[in-house]
Order: structure tokens, then C-alpha cells, then sequence
């Protein structure tokens, strides 16, 4: 899709001031961002074919660094407590720098779309000055089939070797991560990690969306043979991207999706999957993906034969491969699918006390979506020593611009309408906190996850777990039944009931944060 001549394409950049780039490869395809990563010095090809970077000092995302612009367009309905801010004077002069440093850079432009629904797409231009970068965002958006009709619904800039300077900019730091939802203009610098341009997209999709009735969520999903949908809620490192990558069962996406009166939509056309201790027996589909040609490499390490040491993690934890939804045999060439059937949430608790899986009521399951739990374990990151526990509301704060009050009427009102099955399900620790038991084996978790989505879990014997007052399954074939009551895991009960005790008073702190919610949005109650 190289239709645009030199002249349209300057004229479309010159709409955000872009006046002065040297060289301008717009919508290139993959052999030739290759060729342009490999010919700059960007990147090298590993064994398979996956194109390999590294990202330098930033390995992750800045949360600290990203703002939004306090205008008309945000002022009253972005979430502030979470948000910080930028004037609009302090953003504009980010802007004009941006555009100064871009003068006769080659840039890489990619015109995709994000939202597998055409009711509910947003037409997103970004301006990379990596190729590398444009290969990556080009797998994880979904290429369009014609070029954009009139100007698109988001522009993003990203230009890593930008660096803000704080007492001109208003930033905290050389990096930053500002967006404007007036102009629809999102602004990068001083990061090389490209997640930061993936989720600006949900960031800015979080926004848009509930005016639309859409409830947007950070989530996988995928589809049985019989068109019963799944969600699965769960925070990085709880097992959402392998878990829903299930060869029984075709993926709709794992990460973003958007949840309509009509079904589930993926608001990507790829995946982002973690690499750490990927393996073809664990993760077949994921390290296929991992070598083959097309898909990126972010940060994993390879030897001098360019074969990648997925289990080195010298580098950082959060080693990535970014692939298109092609990838991954059976999944929907149209990112869609029907109302869901069922919702599992997802965590990973290093604490080993709460169950392998307990059925949800719905208000159980609002409960969970609004605290978005998982711990944190020694040597992840930098500091940790014990586990360490994690809420992020809707299992997504970082990418929240509204209230997750919101979000959250919006789920209950789409659980309760379409009578959805609620599960929990612990992919931590079992037989005692991390240290001393150890981590659920994924065997029994996929059984139970297929067990859930069955509907084998809908009338089981349960019992009432006595901290969490959760409906917990006595048997489950294929799993043992001590480990279905994590109790009987531990050498010592009056230290597992210290440990839930304790758990249960986190759960209770953080819900005294949303204890003053404000009204539903008028669209949830309609």
C-alpha cells in the first residue's frame, strides 16, 4: 500500500508540521523495513528469521513519564488521580521541539487500524524513526485494506532520540509520553521501547470508546467451535497471553479488545507475548511465532550463531516477541467474536493462598475486575524481596483514563445482561508462599481453564473458602484435590490462615480507594 505520491504524502504531513524529513517510507512493507533495519544498523536477524533489537536503557514502560493534556477535551472526564497532566502551552512547545529535531530525519510512517470492528475503528497514523519500530507496530495494528479516505483518527510521533528536558517541557525526566485527546496527537521521546506506541493506542481507545457504549478491555480472548467467546482478564505474568493461545480453540487476541452490544472485537491485528523461559513444550504456538520471519524480538539475547537464549534474562525480565495474528494457525482473520460466554480473571499469587480456581458470582467479579490483582516476586524487579502485592484497577490502571467506576458499571451491566459464567483462577503458587511452595503447573491449569470453559464447573460440589468467601470446587478430574484447597499445602495452617488473613486486608485497603465512586456513565445504565 504505497499508493500516496511524494507530494500527498508531504502534504499530509505537513498537517502536523512535518515539513522538513529527508527520507519518508510510508506504509513499507516487511522485506523492506528488514532491509532498512538491518542496512541502518537497527537490528540483526535471528535464527528462524525474527528480526532482534535491543532497546537500551529502557526495557519497559515509563508510567511516570506519560501525561495527558488538561484542555476542554479532558478536564472533566479524564481520571486525574491517575493521569498526570500537561498544560496545553507545555505540550505545544513539546511538539515544536519534536518537529525541529525531526528536520531531514528519515521517518518511517505507517498508516493502520486499530479496532477489528469497523463501527468502531480508529484510522491511526504513526511516525516512527526506526524501521524496526514501524515492523513492530505494523505487526500489532491491523493493516488496512486501502488507504485512509481523509485524515486520520490518531496520529502518533515517536522519536526516540528526542530528549525532553524538564524545566522546558514540564516532564519529569528525558522521556515522555504526552497526549493531546483534542488533536488526537500522541507524542514519544526519549524511549526506545515500542510498547509505549502500542499502548498509547488502548490508551487512547480506553478514552473513546465508552462514549460509544463500548466497554474497552485489557484482555485476551478467543472462541470455541461452537462460537462460545471467552475473556480473560489478568495482569502481566499471570498466563493471559498463553492461556487463551489454546490450539482447541481460535484466538481473537491477547491483549486489547473492545466489548460491544454485538460481541468482542480485538482492537489489534498481533500479539506482544513475553519471551522470558519461552519453550516449545510449554508455549508451542508462542515459539513458533518466536522464529519466524516477520515477527520481532525485543531485548532477548542470541549467541554467535544467532540462535535466541530465551531463559537469559541479563538483559531485563521483560523480554518480548511482537508477531501478527498470521502467526498463530486457526486464529480469527477477522478479530471478532460473539457476546461472551464466559469470564475468567486471572492472577498470579505469590502469597499461595488463594485457590487454583473458585466460581464468581457477579458481584465477586466486580469485585476482582476493580482490585486487578497479582504479586510481584523477589528478582522480577529491581527491590523486590518477597512477594509483593499488586492491584491495578480493571487490570489496566496504567492505560485508564476514566474513572475505572466507569469501566466497571459497564462490565457489570454486559455480565449481568448476557448471564456471563465468572471464574477466578490462581496461576501462582501452591503448597506455600513463592520461596516455599511452588508455581501452579500449568498442566492443571489449562484443565481447569478447559474445565471452566466447558461448562464442567457450572454445578460441581464446592466449598466456601473461609477468608475469601469464594465457591471453590471439591474435585476437579485431573487435578489433585489437595491442591484445589491451598491450605492443605501448607506444613503449617495457622500460617497459611496468617498469610490469607493478610492477603484479605490488602483486598480491603485497596477497595477503600473507590469506596467514593462516582455516578454510572448514562450509556452503562441504558
Amino acid at each position: 500500500m504505497n499508493a500516496l505520491n511524494e507530494p500527498v504524502i508531504r502534504a499530509e504531513l505537513a498537517k502536523i508540521g512535518l515539513r522538513w524529513a529527508n527520507c519518508i517510507s510510508w506504509n513499507a512493507g516487511v522485506a523492506e523495513l528488514y532491509q532498512q533495519a538491518l542496512e541502518r544498523g537497527e537490528a540483526r536477524v535471528a535464527e528462524g528469521g525474527a528480526l532482534s533489537v535491543m532497546t537500551g536503557a529502557h526495557t519497559g514502560r515509563s508510567p511516570k513519564d506519560k501525561f495527558i493534556v488538561r484542555n476542554a477535551a479532558s478536564a472533566d472526564t479524564v481520571w486525574w488521580d491517575n493521569t498526570a497532566s500537561l498544560t496545553q502551552p507545555q505540550f505545544d512547545q513539546i511538539k515544536s521541539d519534536m518537529l525541529a529535531h525531526a528536520r531531514l530525519k528519515s521517518l518511517f510512517v505507517q498508516d493502520l487500524n486499530a479496532g477489528a470492528d469497523p463501527a468502531h475503528r480508529l484510522e491511526t497514523r504513526v511516525i516512527t524513526e526506526f524501521a524496526w519500530q514501524a515492523l513492530f507496530i505494523r505487526n500489532l495494528l491491523i493493516v488496512p485494506k486501502a488507504d485512509f479516505a481523509g485524515a486520520p483518527g490518531l496520529t502518533i510521533l515517536c522519536l526516540p532520540s528526542f530528549k525532553a528536558d524538564p524545566e522546558r517541557h514540564g516532564t519529569r525526566s528525558d522521556v515522555v509520553i504526552a497526549l493531546d485527546l483534542a488533536q488526537r496527537l500522541v507524542l514519544i521521546g526519549g524511549t526506545h521501547y515500542a510498547g509505549e506506541i502500542k499502548k498509547s493506542v488502548f490508551t487512547v481507545m480506553n478514552h473513546i470508546l465508552p462514549e460509544a457504549g463500548v466497554l474497552p478491555m485489557h484482555c485476551s480472548a478467543n472462541i470455541g467451535a461452537k462460537g462460545d467467546t471467552a475473556v480473560f482478564f489478568g495482569l502481566s505474568g499471570t498466563g493471559k497471553t498463553t492461556l487463551s493461545t489454546d490450539p482447541e480453540r481460535a484466538l481473537i487476541g491477547d491483549d486489547e479488545h473492545g466489548w460491544s452490544d454485538t460481541g468482542v472485537f480485538n482492537i489489534e491485528g498481533g500479539c506482544y507475548a513475553k519471551a522470558i523461559n519461552l519453550s516449545a513444550a510449554a508455549e508451542p504456538q508462542i515459539f513458533a511465532a518466536a522464529h519466524r520471519y516477520g515477527s520481532v524480538l525485543e531485548n532477548v539475547t542470541l549467541d554467535e550463531d544467532h540462535k535466541p537464549h530465551f531463559d537469559d534474562n541479563s538483559v531485563t525480565e521483560n523480554t518480548r516477541v511482537a508477531y501478527d495474528m498470521s502467526a498463530i494457525p486457526g486464529a480469527r482473520e477477522d478479530g471478532r467474536g460473539n457476546i461472551p460466554k464466559t469470564i475468567i480473571m486471572l492472577t498470579a499469587d505469590a502469597f499461595g493462598v488463594l485457590p487454583p480456581v473458585a466460581r464468581l458470582t457477579p458481584e465477586q467479579a466486580m469485585e476482582h475486575f476493580m482490585a486487578g490483582y497479582t504479586a510481584k516476586v523477589a528478582g522480577t524487579e529491581r527491590g523486590v524481596k518477597e512477594p509483593q502485592a499488586t492491584f491495578s484497577a480493571c487490570f489496566g490502571a496504567p492505560f485508564l483514563t476514566r474513572h475505572p467506576a466507569e469501566y466497571g458499571a459497564m462490565l457489570k451491566d454486559l455480565i449481568a445482561r448476557h448471564k456471563v459464567s465468572c471464574y477466578l483462577v490462581n496461576t501462582g503458587w501452591t503448597g506455600g508462599a513463592y520461596g516455599v511452595g511452588k508455581r501452579m503447573p500449568i498442566d492443571a491449569t489449562r484443565k481447569i481453564v478447559r474445565a471452566a470453559l466447558s461448562g464442567a464447573l457450572e454445578n460441581v460440589e464446592t466449598r466456601t473458602d473461609p477468608h475469601f468467601g469464594l465457591a471453590v470446587p471439591v474435585h476437579l478430574d485431573g487435578v489433585p484435590d489437595s491442591m484445589l484447597d491451598p491450605a492443605k499445602g501448607w506444613s503449617d495452617a495457622a500460617s497459611y490462615d496468617a498469610a490469607a488473613r493478610k492477603l484479605v486486608a490488602m483486598f480491603a485497603d485497596n477497595a477503600r480507594r473507590f469506596a467514593a465512586r462516582p455516578e454510572a456513565p448514562r450509556h452503562a445504565a441504558e
